[in-house]
């Protein structure tokens, strides 16, 4: 599903000034701030404010590229070469942040942002029309909230796991919307990585509860996003049975289908004239006039609008080796110089995939085998049926590093694979172990010198 564009809302503002009076142009009130009292007024101002959570979420410093690419360089061993020239970006390549990173400032600021967006939504819930309305609305920013608590718990904090979960600081939790700057008489500490958890376990759960009669704008998350997000969740966890009860419930909802041919699983502006993938569950939307997609920036060749930042090395390569070269056609292109790069970014224009159905049916055969349960399918058709569409042979049986290793293959530079690597307690490399500081972001110094009560991770 995809999130309105920015520009829907600008139109809606605009279309309400022409109404306003004429005999009142010269009676104007400054533009450069709403008073709290006149911002959310009536039931469209609040359906615009949800729009809004969107469009928040998917800035490029978060959920249009950051959060994915930081997680993708952090995980790195030599799959990829960063030849960017920028330090910031450097920095997580080569697994030495400073606290005074500004992509890691601009990373939480812009997350915390959208999540102030979701709680003014949630107190001005009473000023939609319909019960119908109410629910729809608080289920779409809930979705919001708890997706962004997720991408900053997961980057900002220890793995769910590793050491005690009630004791290891996780994020601040900010439930009630802030109207004024931080001082030390408002300062927030951070909350538990378990209390975290907590929080976007129940906000998720109800927003799939209040999305099953669909979203209150058009193209908003549905219930099977909200599930999809909570099967990662509990996949983090370790709880395989919620993890594959979730991903089973968007594979049964019938929503979505694999794409038979594996090249318009991406790119999808240019394939298909803005139509999204049949197996996109929720992205963030680019267009001509709204956003950018930031993973194409960094990862994408000079041919396709990128910066060719993110070159794809042999070790990479040479574990798509023994699939052949259709598979490795479909995964990665090579420009004019012999630089490679992945595939999945050509298209300036695409939506910024959050989640899809192939990582639903990896999630279920891992949840399946871990638990020696079929739910749904084997663990071996699942598997398998994802092999079949990147057109590989069918396997006759599977172990968990199979299972693993189809994951790294089919998700890799989607920003997954670090946490994946946590979660299951493998090394980056021999020197970087899972649990090493080095993978948990800093919590930036701008923060630290503004909240007192922030303690900063350790090793920074």
């Amino acid at each position: 599903m995809k999130r309105h564009s920015f520009l829907q809302l600008t139109a809606a503002m605009l279309t309400g000034f022409m109404v306003w009076g004429c005999g009142d142009r010269l009676n104007v009130d400054p533009v450069q701030s709403v008073d709290e009292a006149k911002a959310l007024q009536t039931s469209s101002d609040v359906i615009g404010a949800v729009v809004g959570c969107y469009d928040g979420y998917g800035s490029t410093e978060f959920g249009s590229g950051a959060v994915q690419y930081i997680a993708d360089l952090l995980a790195d061993d030599g799959d990829v070469r960063f030849a960017g020239t920028f330090a910031t970006h450097q920095q997580f390549w080569r697994k030495t942040m400073i606290a005074t990173n500004s992509q890691i400032s601009l990373t939480w600021r812009n997350g915390y942002s959208t999540i102030n967006r979701t709680n003014n939504v949630l107190e001005n819930l009473g000023k939609l029309d319909t019960d119908a309305q109410r629910a729809a609305a608080e289920g779409e920013v809930l979705f919001i909230r708890g997706l962004s608590y997720f991408n900053l718990v997961r980057l900002f904090a220890k793995a769910w796991g590793d050491g005690d979960n009630t004791v290891n600081p996780g994020v601040p939790l900010v439930l009630t919307a802030t109207k004024a700057p931080i001082t030390e008489a408002n300062s927030v500490p951070r909350n538990s990585v378990s209390a975290v958890y907590t929080q976007i376990i129940a906000d998720l759960t109800k927003a799939e509860a209040d999305l099953k009669n669909g979203p209150v704008t058009a193209n908003g998350a549905n219930a099977a996003a909200a599930a999809a997000i909570l099967s990662r969740v509990y996949l983090m966890q370790g709880n395989y049975a919620a993890a594959r009860d979730a991903a089973n419930r968007v594979i049964a909802s019938g929503l979505y289908s694999l794409e038979a041919d594996y090249s318009k699983v991406f790119n999808d502006y240019k394939n298909r004239r803005g139509v999204p993938s049949s197996e996109s569950i929720f992205s963030t939307l680019i267009t001509i006039q709204d956003g950018t997609n930031s993973l194409l920036t960094y990862y994408g060749s000079s041919a396709n609008g990128g910066r060719n930042d993110v070159r794809i090395q042999a070790k990479l390569l040479n574990e798509y080796a023994a699939y052949g070269d259709k598979v490795r056609g479909n995964f990665f292109i090579q420009d004019g110089i012999g630089r490679i790069f992945t595939a999945k970014y050509q298209d300036q224009y695409a939506n910024v995939t959050q989640v899809r159905l192939a990582e639903m049916y990896l999630t279920r055969a891992e949840a399946n085998f871990m638990l020696n349960t079929q739910v749904g399918a084997t663990p071996l058709e699942d598997i398998n049926r994802i092999r079949s569409r990147a057109g590989l042979a069918a396997l006759t049986s599977i172990t968990r590093s199979d299972i693993l290793k189809e994951r790294k293959l089919e998700l890799i530079f989607e920003g997954e694979y670090l946490h994946d690597l946590r979660r299951t307690r493998r090394n980056i490399s021999s020197s970087i172990l899972y649990n090493d500081a080095r993978l948990v972001l800093p919590i930036p110094q701008r923060e630290i010198d503004t909240n007192t009560l922030l303690v900063q991770n350790p090793g920074y």
